[in-house]
């Protein structure tokens, strides 16, 4: 039987994840997700060339025979080690001076860089490109063009395809072979805080909850979990199950902060296998009958209402483009609003989404921001995460506002994100937002919508979507997710104050 075909896209995949690259080849296609990190980045990439390259790039074969400066759309073929069948589709192909089968040029791969150094990923995936495109165009590829940075000023780097690196693919691309003849499989990584990111994650979700794996109790990464395994403790309910001062003794030897979470590791996994919230006591453990415990949100008691804040950034960019504040008042009897807001009518609150367009300043932004606050000076600012009151704090400093009025502002702004961890142990994976309030049964309004695809809507309408009936549609979108946090924190915020009053 004749080899199946080995792609750059699987090789990419098995780079970063074996499951994933198999999972590609034969996993169920209904089960795949789009994810919104990979318009991303395609969409960084785009960018990046059009800097690099003076005009537009031809494409095929047909741009390669004209000497166009850049060539996308080649697909290349070839063999690897063993008679492996290979294909590759380089993003992009800058000419050179040189001799190839064309004339008196050649091409060498790019390839546009994310993150702020080259991985093993991208020197594998160029030394690919690089190998079948020697062969197609009858000249030798010595190098590969890196860039990155299409917002700002271009960072160029070249890589040398030299033997060494030949042989690292070569490695690879039989242990790719075999990975994927398997019958099963393979295991799920140790890791798996970038699985957000993968097109397969709500398939290995599933398999991790049903296995118990490690990584699902929440503060168990990577490194936590290989520890635990040398020490024989495979799954979530084994971590339940284990003494928490024996587990502390025995991983003091791979460091003190080790031993000192070792008892909140074995509580997390107790509340995540009971399914019930604990209050969490002065250790970080739940607390002990009789032992006191104070408010989780004291500010709430008296004041006349809240403002729940939240921000849309573009991290790449260093770009907040969006602050949302979401404005609640205190029941007419004295009570706060229901947990699950509705969009519209009677108890919705006033929402105020402010957009940092560049060519307004972060002056107008400040004065618009300050003026809001400042109409309800006894209202507590409610955000989840720190990322809102950063922002804000930096936003002020920039704006030249002085310490005293700085520290007030510090003063108002709760993070309810950061109570909820000190007051609770709840039955989740994670205590990010979106978990917290969806085991409370909250449900944004656009299914599948994330911070990525919100920032890809951004981007869409930053680069030319201002249409007046698309631009609409498109910052609706982003307003309502934005909107949607807010509720969600909310949802947080009055289950912490149901708590206090229970």
């Amino acid at each position: 039987m004749a080899p199946e075909l080995l792609t750059d896209r699987l090789l990419r995949s098995w780079l970063r994840c074996k499951r994933r690259a198999w999972l590609d080849r034969h996993g169920p296609r209904q089960r795949r997700q789009w994810s919104a990190h990979r318009a991303l980045a395609l969409d960084d990439q785009l960018r990046s060339f059009q800097q690099l390259l003076p005009e537009r790039p031809g494409h095929g074969e047909a741009a390669c025979r004209q000497g166009s400066a850049g060539v996308m759309g080649l697909r290349l073929y070839g063999h690897g080690p063993g008679g492996l069948e290979l294909q590759a589709h380089p993003a992009l192909l800058q000419r050179l001076p040189g001799q190839s089968r064309w004339g008196d040029y050649a091409y060498r791969p790019v390839l546009a860089r994310q993150g702020r150094r080259l991985t093993r990923e991208h020197r594998l995936q160029l030394a690919l490109w690089g190998r079948l495109l020697a062969a197609h165009q009858q000249a030798p590829v010595p190098e590969a063009l890196v860039v990155a940075g299409g917002d700002r000023r271009l960072e160029r780097e070249t890589l040398p395809l030299g033997p060494g690196l030949q042989h690292q693919l070569d490695e690879s691309l039989e242990r790719l072979a075999q990975d994927l003849q398997r019958a099963t499989p393979p295991p799920l990584v140790n890791d798996r805080k970038k699985c957000t990111l993968c097109s397969w994650r709500s398939l290995c979700d599933e398999t991790a909850a049903a296995e118990g794996h490690l990584s699902e109790v929440s503060g168990v990464g990577g490194k936590r979990r290989d520890l635990l395994l040398e020490l024989g403790v495979r799954s979530l309910a084994e971590l339940a199950a284990a003494d928490p001062q024996r587990l502390a003794d025995d991983l003091a030897v791979h460091g003190e902060q080790h031993r000192e979470v070792a008892a909140q590791l074995v509580a997390q996994a107790l509340v995540q296998a009971g399914g019930e919230p604990r209050r969490r006591g002065a250790d970080g453990t739940p607390a002990q009958p009789g032992e006191p415990w104070g408010a989780a949100l004291p500010e709430l008691a008296t004041a006349p209402g809240v403002l729940l804040y939240d921000i849309e950034s573009d991290p790449d960019a260093r770009d907040d483009f969006l602050h949302g504040i979401l404005r609640l008042e205190r029941n007419a009897d004295g009570r706060w609003p229901e947990a699950l807001l509705p969009l519209s009518g009677p108890g919705a609150g006033h929402y105020q989404p402010l957009l940092a367009l560049y060519e307004h300043g972060e002056a107008r932004l400040w004065q618009r921001l300050s003026r809001l606050l400042a109409r309800y000076p006894d209202w507590p600012l409610l955000h989840y995460g720190e990322t809102e009151s950063v922002g804000l704090l930096r936003l002020a400093e920039r704006q030249g506002v002085g310490e005293a009025e700085r520290a007030r502002l510090r003063a108002r702004l709760i993070d309810v994100h950061q109570r909820l961890r000190r007051h609770w142990l709840l039955p989740v994976n994670s205590y990010g937002l979106k978990a917290v309030a969806g085991w409370r049964g909250f449900h944004w309004s656009q299914s599948g919508v994330d911070g990525a695809r919100c920032l890809l809507w951004w981007r869409q309408w930053r680069l030319g979507g201002r249409l007046p009936r698309r631009g609409r549609h498109q910052l609706g979108r982003i307003f309502l997710y934005n909107r949607d946090d807010c509720r969600a924190t909310w949802m947080v915020a009055r289950w912490l104050l149901e708590q206090e009053g229970a």
